[in-house]
């Protein structure tokens, strides 16, 4: 499991953010988009995570070795 930067890649735009965190750090030019959920620091994964992603993520963590 990995989270990527999209603004690292080179056509970031394929990928646009399902939410935008750590917003209160931002810098006021930064503008953003309304359509995308933002929060002021990280979120709880439970309500903004669908089903499926948080199944996947479970599963994973129990594949690892304790």
């Amino acid at each position: 499991m990995a989270f990527v930067r999209v603004g690292t890649l080179k056509e970031p735009h394929r990928l646009p953010p399902d939410i935008h965190i750590y917003t209160s750090t931002r810098l006021p030019w930064v503008v953003l988009s309304p359509d995308t959920p933002a929060v002021k620091e990280f979120y709880k994964l439970g309500e903004y995570w669908p089903a499926a992603s948080l199944a996947r993520r479970e599963a994973l963590l129990a594949s690892l070795p304790r």
